[in-house]
């Protein structure tokens, strides 16, 4: 990396632009949250439009640091919903800024990471990466089938922290990346379960459709009663879409999307809390064990990481019910920025290669 010393990573959320400096060794030198107001954000007509804001904002950040442009070595952002793709860390490249740009897969904060790294590199020409976005799509075949036609399973997919903390736990373990075989449970807002074999994500539950029910979604659902209620003149489209994602879970159970307050409700003697945690914990090692079967039962480890991951009786509800198929290892928390960081610095140091978005999707 020369003088040019360190790594820019750029995290866009629907209301914060997370920021760190990273220097070659993967340490953080620094770490900021820029907070947007709703009254800011509701300016913008499109994700798009809000670019030019957020990027004076993070050249604003950096003049604050006492950071110049030319102590960069790259600059990392957030992947969005791009077309399905292999995981890696990718070159920004103009036809993916153009998928972001039009959110090939939907509208969200973090399409704007690679448009914004881009925009901030090519000032002094360094590369510009993402990193492992939601779309990364390695599923088998066998995997897509859902039993209807018209509904392909999609894979839309915790993978960046996924990733990140398999190859942590390879390194405790002392196993190869590319030649080990784990179960990962990302435990947050959502809830993705993954089978990883030789780093690929052979399968994955969309955490807004299916597995287990979350602090604020319903996960799998019976299909005749959803559908019972679809027509009961209830609801409309978007009503519905509300109640399994957002009010749904923890929230439609216990009024509450924070598992530390469900642990004060247990505290207290209350049972129908209990019940609700002890429930999703059987609804998540029912899925662990299901992915298990993707990897025929060759398991290095089971991996719970994410924010829930933090909750001493589930994960413990959840490894009475899962170390008969390989040990569990605790990965709390989700560290997305050091994760960006890693991937770019791979590359820069020559660990690994760039892929080009251009050959590895479906254009």
């Amino acid at each position: 990396m020369g003088k040019r010393s360190y790594v820019l990573v750029i995290n866009p959320g629907s209301t914060s632009t997370k920021l760190a400096l990273f220097n070659k060794d993967k340490k953080c030198i620094v770490m900021s949250s820029i907070s947007h107001s709703s009254d800011e954000i509701e300016k913008f007509e499109k994700i798009y439009d809000q670019k030019d804001m957020r990027t004076e904002l993070i050249m604003n950040w950096l003049r604050e640091k006492g950071v110049a442009l030319n102590e960069l070595a790259a600059v990392v952002g957030r992947g969005g919903l791009l077309r399905p793709m292999p995981g890696g860390t990718y070159n920004v490249t103009q036809r993916m800024l153009e998928d972001l740009k039009n959110g090939f897969q939907g509208q969200h904060a973090s399409n704007l990471g690679g448009i914004i790294a881009n925009e901030i590199a090519k000032k002094v020409d360094i590369p510009a990466f993402i990193v492992d976005p939601v779309a990364v799509d390695e599923m088998n075949d066998v995997a897509r089938l859902s039993g209807l036609p018209e509904l392909p399973r999609r894979s839309l997919v915790h993978a960046l922290n996924i990733k990140a903390v398999t190859r942590r736990v390879c390194k405790k373990l002392g196993k190869d990346f590319e030649d080990s075989s784990y179960v990962v449970a990302h435990l947050g807002g959502g809830i993705s379960v993954s089978p990883v074999k030789n780093g690929r994500i052979l399968d994955v539950n969309n955490a807004n459709e299916e597995g287990p029910f979350s602090p604020e979604r319903a996960g799998g659902l019976p299909v005749g009663e959803i559908v019972r209620m679809a027509f009961s003149g209830e609801y409309d489209q978007k009503s519905l879409k509300k109640k399994t994602v957002g009010q749904a879970g923890l929230v439609g159970y216990l009024n509450t999307n924070d598992g530390r307050v469900v642990d004060k409700m247990i505290d207290e003697g209350d049972s129908k809390a209990e019940l609700v945690l002890k429930a999703m914990a059987y609804q998540i090692a029912k899925e662990i064990g299901g992915m298990a079967i993707a990897l025929k039962g060759d398991v290095d480890a089971i991996i719970l990481t994410g924010g829930l991951a933090h909750n001493k009786r589930l994960t413990e509800w959840i490894d009475e019910r899962v170390s008969f198929i390989a040990p569990v290892e605790l990965v709390p928390g989700e560290d997305e920025m050091l994760a960006l960081a890693e991937g770019a610095i791979r590359v820069l140091l020559g660990e690994e290669d760039a892929k080009i978005y251009e050959d590895e999707v479906k254009l």
